[in-house]
Protein backbone atom coordinates (compact mmCIF):
# COMPACT_ATOMS: atom_id res chain seq x y z
CA UNK A 1 0.00 0.00 0.00
CA UNK A 2 1.68 3.29 -0.65
CA UNK A 3 0.59 6.74 0.59
CA UNK A 4 -2.07 9.08 -1.62
CA UNK A 5 -0.07 12.45 -2.53
CA UNK A 6 -1.60 15.09 -3.88
CA UNK A 7 -0.30 18.16 -6.33
CA UNK A 8 1.60 20.79 -4.59
CA UNK A 9 0.55 24.34 -5.23
CA UNK A 10 3.55 24.78 -7.73
CA UNK A 11 2.11 21.90 -9.72
CA UNK A 12 4.76 19.25 -8.80
CA UNK A 13 3.86 15.54 -7.13
CA UNK A 14 5.56 14.19 -4.83
CA UNK A 15 6.72 10.66 -5.40
CA UNK A 16 4.40 7.95 -2.89
CA UNK A 17 5.92 7.27 0.15
CA UNK A 18 5.54 3.93 1.01
CA UNK A 19 3.85 1.66 3.90
CA UNK A 20 6.14 -0.29 5.69
CA UNK A 21 8.58 -0.54 8.95
CA UNK A 22 10.45 2.61 7.81
CA UNK A 23 8.27 5.48 7.18
CA UNK A 24 10.14 7.94 8.54
CA UNK A 25 13.34 7.05 6.69
CA UNK A 26 11.50 6.51 3.78
CA UNK A 27 9.78 10.03 3.98
CA UNK A 28 13.42 11.74 4.81
CA UNK A 29 14.87 10.10 1.53
CA UNK A 30 12.28 12.17 -0.12
CA UNK A 31 12.14 15.22 1.46
CA UNK A 32 16.03 15.20 0.33
CA UNK A 33 15.24 14.32 -2.94
CA UNK A 34 12.91 16.79 -3.19
CA UNK A 35 15.72 19.25 -2.12
CA UNK A 36 17.80 18.35 -4.35
CA UNK A 37 15.61 17.67 -7.39
CA UNK A 38 14.22 21.33 -7.10
CA UNK A 39 17.86 22.54 -6.22
CA UNK A 40 16.27 24.39 -3.29
CA UNK A 41 19.19 27.07 -1.47
CA UNK A 42 20.23 27.06 1.76
CA UNK A 43 17.77 29.30 3.86
CA UNK A 44 14.62 27.77 2.24
CA UNK A 45 11.87 27.01 4.42
CA UNK A 46 10.03 23.82 3.19
CA UNK A 47 6.07 23.32 3.48
CA UNK A 48 4.48 23.40 6.90
CA UNK A 49 3.50 20.64 8.68
CA UNK A 50 -0.05 20.65 7.43
CA UNK A 51 1.36 20.72 4.11
CA UNK A 52 3.68 17.80 4.30
CA UNK A 53 1.16 15.05 6.04
CA UNK A 54 -1.78 16.34 3.23
CA UNK A 55 1.31 15.91 0.55
CA UNK A 56 2.58 12.91 1.69
CA UNK A 57 -0.22 11.07 3.43
CA UNK A 58 1.82 10.10 6.58
CA UNK A 59 1.31 10.52 10.23
CA UNK A 60 2.38 13.33 12.42
CA UNK A 61 4.77 11.11 14.05
CA UNK A 62 6.32 9.80 10.64
CA UNK A 63 6.39 12.98 9.49
CA UNK A 64 8.57 14.46 12.57
CA UNK A 65 10.58 11.51 13.22
CA UNK A 66 11.57 12.34 9.81
CA UNK A 67 12.77 15.90 9.81
CA UNK A 68 14.12 14.65 12.92
CA UNK A 69 16.56 12.55 11.22
CA UNK A 70 17.57 14.97 8.52
CA UNK A 71 17.92 17.46 11.59
CA UNK A 72 20.64 15.36 13.12
CA UNK A 73 22.28 14.66 10.47
CA UNK A 74 22.40 18.15 9.64
CA UNK A 75 20.81 18.43 6.52
CA UNK A 76 18.15 20.99 8.09
CA UNK A 77 17.31 23.15 11.25
CA UNK A 78 14.33 24.23 12.51
CA UNK A 79 13.38 27.82 12.78
CA UNK A 80 11.34 28.88 15.91
CA UNK A 81 8.71 31.63 15.36
CA UNK A 82 4.95 31.99 14.00
CA UNK A 83 6.54 32.27 10.34
CA UNK A 84 9.58 29.26 10.90
CA UNK A 85 9.86 25.54 10.46
CA UNK A 86 11.90 23.16 8.95
CA UNK A 87 14.93 24.91 6.82
CA UNK A 88 17.23 23.86 4.10
CA UNK A 89 20.69 24.45 5.46
CA UNK A 90 24.28 24.58 3.79
CA UNK A 91 25.87 21.15 4.16
CA UNK A 92 29.74 20.72 4.13
CA UNK A 93 32.43 18.24 4.10
CA UNK A 94 32.66 19.24 8.34
CA UNK A 95 29.25 17.73 8.41
CA UNK A 96 30.09 14.57 6.42
CA UNK A 97 33.50 14.50 8.29
CA UNK A 98 31.48 13.90 11.62
CA UNK A 99 28.82 11.69 10.54
CA UNK A 100 31.37 9.43 9.44
CA UNK A 101 33.23 9.65 13.17
CA UNK A 102 30.33 8.01 14.49
CA UNK A 103 31.43 4.52 12.35
CA UNK A 104 35.21 5.16 12.88
CA UNK A 105 34.05 5.29 16.69
CA UNK A 106 32.04 2.04 17.12
CA UNK A 107 34.24 0.29 14.49
CA UNK A 108 37.23 1.19 17.25
CA UNK A 109 39.60 2.91 13.81
CA UNK A 110 42.49 4.42 15.37
CA UNK A 111 44.39 7.70 14.13
CA UNK A 112 46.78 5.70 12.63
CA UNK A 113 44.54 4.10 10.48
CA UNK A 114 43.39 7.63 9.67
CA UNK A 115 46.47 9.36 8.91
CA UNK A 116 47.12 6.26 6.33
CA UNK A 117 44.13 6.69 4.84
CA UNK A 118 45.18 10.52 3.93
CA UNK A 119 48.87 9.18 2.73
CA UNK A 120 46.96 6.90 0.16
CA UNK A 121 44.64 9.50 -0.66
CA UNK A 122 46.14 12.91 -1.12
CA UNK A 123 49.05 12.14 -3.51
CA UNK A 124 46.27 10.52 -5.69
CA UNK A 125 44.46 13.85 -5.31
CA UNK A 126 47.33 15.75 -6.51
CA UNK A 127 47.95 13.37 -9.60
CA UNK A 128 44.75 13.72 -10.60
CA UNK A 129 44.85 17.63 -10.31
CA UNK A 130 48.26 17.63 -12.47
CA UNK A 131 46.31 15.55 -14.88
CA UNK A 132 43.57 18.48 -15.19
CA UNK A 133 46.72 20.94 -15.16
CA UNK A 134 45.39 23.02 -12.63
CA UNK A 135 46.45 26.34 -12.66
CA UNK A 136 44.58 28.10 -10.24
CA UNK A 137 46.33 26.84 -7.25
CA UNK A 138 49.68 28.60 -8.13
CA UNK A 139 48.70 31.99 -7.69
CA UNK A 140 46.90 31.45 -4.28
CA UNK A 141 49.50 29.29 -2.51
CA UNK A 142 51.08 30.78 0.76
CA UNK A 143 54.44 32.01 -0.52
CA UNK A 144 57.09 31.02 2.06
CA UNK A 145 59.11 34.18 2.14
CA UNK A 146 56.08 36.28 3.42
CA UNK A 147 53.75 33.89 5.14
CA UNK A 148 54.13 34.61 8.66
CA UNK A 149 55.21 30.98 9.83
CA UNK A 150 55.34 32.02 13.76
CA UNK A 151 51.42 32.68 14.00
CA UNK A 152 49.97 29.36 14.11
CA UNK A 153 46.48 30.85 13.00
CA UNK A 154 48.24 32.14 9.91
CA UNK A 155 49.95 29.02 8.97
CA UNK A 156 47.27 26.92 9.94
CA UNK A 157 45.47 28.85 7.05
CA UNK A 158 47.94 28.45 4.61
CA UNK A 159 48.16 24.71 4.73
CA UNK A 160 44.68 23.91 4.94
CA UNK A 161 43.91 26.34 1.88
CA UNK A 162 46.10 24.48 0.05
CA UNK A 163 44.91 20.81 1.02
CA UNK A 164 41.54 21.90 0.09
CA UNK A 165 42.85 23.55 -2.98
CA UNK A 166 44.62 20.35 -4.35
CA UNK A 167 41.21 18.18 -3.25
CA UNK A 168 39.19 20.62 -4.90
CA UNK A 169 40.64 20.70 -8.49
CA UNK A 170 41.37 16.75 -8.93
CA UNK A 171 37.75 16.89 -10.67
CA UNK A 172 36.30 14.04 -8.64
CA UNK A 173 33.50 15.19 -6.33
CA UNK A 174 33.56 11.91 -4.04
CA UNK A 175 36.92 11.71 -3.96
CA UNK A 176 37.29 15.68 -3.02
CA UNK A 177 34.42 14.75 -0.07
CA UNK A 178 36.20 11.90 1.48
CA UNK A 179 39.59 13.61 1.53
CA UNK A 180 39.07 16.90 2.95
CA UNK A 181 36.58 15.47 5.45
CA UNK A 182 39.18 13.03 6.47
CA UNK A 183 41.32 16.43 7.30
CA UNK A 184 39.04 17.98 9.01
CA UNK A 185 38.31 14.97 11.31
CA UNK A 186 42.13 14.93 12.17
CA UNK A 187 42.24 18.35 12.44
CA UNK A 188 39.22 18.85 14.66
CA UNK A 189 40.16 15.86 17.40
CA UNK A 190 43.83 16.81 17.27
CA UNK A 191 44.11 20.58 18.15
CA UNK A 192 47.27 22.12 17.85
CA UNK A 193 49.18 19.27 16.03
CA UNK A 194 51.17 21.79 14.11
CA UNK A 195 54.51 21.11 11.96
CA UNK A 196 57.26 22.98 14.19
CA UNK A 197 58.21 26.31 13.56
CA UNK A 198 61.60 25.36 12.24
CA UNK A 199 60.07 23.22 9.57
CA UNK A 200 57.52 25.49 8.34
CA UNK A 201 58.49 27.85 5.61
CA UNK A 202 60.20 23.57 4.40
CA UNK A 203 56.40 23.03 4.14
CA UNK A 204 55.08 25.93 2.35
CA UNK A 205 58.05 25.59 0.21
CA UNK A 206 56.94 22.31 -0.52
CA UNK A 207 53.70 23.25 -1.04
CA UNK A 208 54.47 25.69 -3.53
CA UNK A 209 56.91 23.01 -5.67
CA UNK A 210 53.81 20.68 -5.69
CA UNK A 211 51.66 23.34 -6.99
CA UNK A 212 54.27 24.12 -9.82
CA UNK A 213 53.89 20.25 -10.96
CA UNK A 214 50.75 20.42 -10.61
CA UNK A 215 50.54 23.79 -13.03
CA UNK A 216 52.90 21.69 -15.34
CA UNK A 217 50.75 18.79 -15.55
CA UNK A 218 53.25 16.50 -14.02
CA UNK A 219 51.60 13.77 -12.66
CA UNK A 220 54.13 11.82 -11.45
CA UNK A 221 56.17 14.83 -9.86
CA UNK A 222 53.40 16.29 -8.07
CA UNK A 223 52.05 12.26 -6.64
CA UNK A 224 55.54 12.06 -5.35
CA UNK A 225 55.92 15.39 -3.47
CA UNK A 226 52.71 15.02 -1.75
CA UNK A 227 53.41 11.55 -0.67
CA UNK A 228 57.36 12.47 0.61
CA UNK A 229 55.51 15.76 2.04
CA UNK A 230 52.21 13.69 3.62
CA UNK A 231 54.57 11.11 5.13
CA UNK A 232 56.76 13.64 6.77
CA UNK A 233 54.34 14.95 8.21
CA UNK A 234 53.00 11.15 9.74
CA UNK A 235 56.53 10.30 10.98
CA UNK A 236 56.45 13.78 13.13
CA UNK A 237 53.69 12.74 14.32
CA UNK A 238 54.37 9.02 15.25
CA UNK A 239 57.70 10.57 16.75
CA UNK A 240 56.65 13.51 18.87
CA UNK A 241 53.29 11.37 20.17
CA UNK A 242 53.44 7.95 19.33
CA UNK A 243 50.33 7.27 21.98
CA UNK A 244 48.46 8.79 19.40
CA UNK A 245 48.70 6.92 16.77
CA UNK A 246 46.76 3.72 18.94
CA UNK A 247 43.95 6.13 19.84
CA UNK A 248 40.59 5.37 18.89
CA UNK A 249 38.64 7.94 16.68
CA UNK A 250 36.01 9.48 19.18
CA UNK A 251 32.48 10.43 17.51
CA UNK A 252 31.83 14.58 17.78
Amino acid sequence: MTAITRPRADGSVPRPIKRGAKVAEALAQEIVHEIVSRKLPPGTLLSSEAQMLEDYGVGRGSLREALRILEVHGLITMKPGRNGGPMVIEVGTRDYGRMSTLFFHLGGMTFGQLVEARLILEPMMARLAAERRGQELVGRVADPDVTAVEDDDAYYDATTHFHRGVASMSGNPVLNLLSVSLEDIFRDQVSGFLSPKDERKHVLEVHAAIAAAIADGDADAAEQLMREHMQEYADWVTKRHPQLMEQVISWR
